[in-house]
């Protein structure tokens, strides 16, 4: 389980995120993965498969401030237009409706050319 540490996650929900997803299956993602723009300005998805340029952001409740939310759009649509699939996870969905969003992290790698493996 210690092979599932990673020192660049922001919070423990996003960390407890990445490990479920691990867990659940999918190949490990980057954390905090700089994805440099055509514009030349450096974005950090939460987590990302950077080969397969799906990217997951864990939306915590300060997410629903009006000037971060504003932020966050910006940036969403700025990786939309790099050519990055974005998918949004929040605190309701992590602890009440995982399997979904596991299914659909899972659904969105495979869109993009990840083949999964044999099952652990």
């Amino acid at each position: 389980m210690f092979d599932l540490a990673d020192g660049g996650a922001e919070s423990p929900p996003k960390s407890q995120l990445r490990v479920r997803l691990v867990l659940g299956g999918l190949p490990r993602p980057a954390v905090q993965h700089p994805v440099r723009l055509p514009t030349g300005i450096v974005l950090h998805p939460d987590l990302a498969w950077p080969q397969y340029r799906v990217a997951v952001k864990y939306d915590g409740k300060w997410h629903s401030d009006v000037e971060q939310l504003h932020r966050d759009r910006r940036r969403l649509n700025q990786l939309v237009a790099a050519g990055w699939l974005v998918l949004h996870v929040t605190s309701r969905r992590l602890h009440g409706e995982f399997p979904a969003v596991l299914g659909e992290v899972r659904d969105a790698l495979v869109s993009r050319g990840w083949r999964q493996g044999p099952s652990r």
